[in-house]
């Protein structure tokens, strides 16, 4: 079932919140602001039910927020190198918001734009987003749609599509800030998490890929067989994650992480046919006060992103995230939530 209603107002636009929920007690809510994912609400291994994302109250939050709660993330998701690239043998300098580097799309990404909401059921919600033609100096006018459904079987599903007049780059992900011990449950540190990818991309100072595609083998990087997240935090000079791990060609459908609470036995399996995700840990965050009072403080939290390797326009040997005109763009990823006794 599909609850709508009004959320508020930004720049002209209605602003709507909508609320889906399964047979299973399963709730997710959604506002067609940035597209963000506002709540996931799941039972733990005694029935307890608790929201499993972090974010706001109400939409002043996320209009006001710094750290993309649970926004639809474009055009570029993550970072590019001096906010430059070449396309086609031009050049193509785009706006930076993060010192030299342009980070999930420029000042004024989707991360801050009002969506059209294109269409509704039982037990789905698509969001769109018109991308002018050098909107952050960005070639093409591209279409964007997302498609969030809550299936019977806990899953949330994200279903991306796009389509370019001329030919342009399109990495398009989701920002959500999980912690399935619950928003008040503190530091993920202890959470388990598996990652199944074999190499990683080393990055310098600025977090932007040596161009290295690295085994994770004997190294900090090393999330193939389950372990907490910080087991090996002490071995490194990293105060928590930020990288981005390679998990294969595109549109082949994979689980490329899991994460486990054992405090609540909640978990979250993650899949997608984009050929990398990014695994973070918050380490941004600092103490923004959240839903319910909770303070979005650092590493209170993790992402799984989705995506296209960052600077993958500059990085000839990562998969090329180029959309030629008139092709379409066409991913999905999948959170699925469960428990273990």
């Amino acid at each position: 079932m599909i609850e709508k209603e009004v959320f508020g107002m930004h720049d002209g636009y209605k602003v709507f919140l909508f609320t889906l929920k399964n047979s299973k007690g399963m709730t997710v809510k959604l506002t067609n602001y940035s597209g963000a994912i506002v709540s996931i609400i799941v039972p733990d291994k005694d029935g307890n039910m608790d929201d499993v994302v972090l974010g706001y109250d109400d939409l002043e939050g996320y209009v006001n927020g710094v750290s993309s709660q649970g926004a639809l993330i474009g055009r570029y998701a993550n970072r590019i190198a001096d906010g430059r690239f070449t396309l086609n043998g031009k050049e193509i300098q785009l706006r930076c918001n993060e010192g030299t580097n342009s980070l999930h799309g420029g000042i004024v990404g989707y991360n801050k734009r009002v969506w059209t909401i294109d269409d509704t059921s039982d037990n789905s919600v698509t969001f769109g987003y018109f991308s002018p033609d050098q909107e952050e100096n960005f070639p093409g006018s591209v279409k964007i749609t997302c498609k969030y459904t809550l299936t019977e079987d806990n899953e949330l599903k994200l279903e991306y599509k796009g389509k370019s007049d001329q030919d342009t780059i399109l990495n398009l992900t989701n920002h959500a800030y999980f912690n399935i011990g619950g928003i008040h449950s503190g530091s993920v540190l202890s959470q388990i998490v598996q990652i199944n990818a074999e190499s990683y991309t080393p990055v310098d100072s600025k977090l932007i890929p040596t161009g290295e595609i690295a085994p994770v083998e004997n190294t900090v990087f090393d999330f193939r067989k389950p372990k907490a997240i910080d087991a090996d935090l002490d071995k490194s000079d990293i105060i928590g994650y930020d990288h981005n791990f390679m998990l294969g060609e595109p549109h082949v459908m994979r689980e490329a992480a899991v994460v486990y609470d054992p405090n609540t036995g909640r978990e979250m399996r993650v899949s997608t046919d984009k050929p990398a995700i990014q695994f973070y840990t918050a380490i941004g965050l600092s103490g923004e006060i959240g839903k319910d009072g909770a303070v979005m403080k650092i590493q209170t939290a993790l992402c799984l992103e989705s995506q296209y390797a960052p600077d993958s326009p500059n990085q000839p040997n990562f998969p090329s995230c180029v959309l030629k005109k008139d092709e379409e763009y066409n991913y999905t990823t999948i959170y699925k939530f469960g428990v273990r006794k």
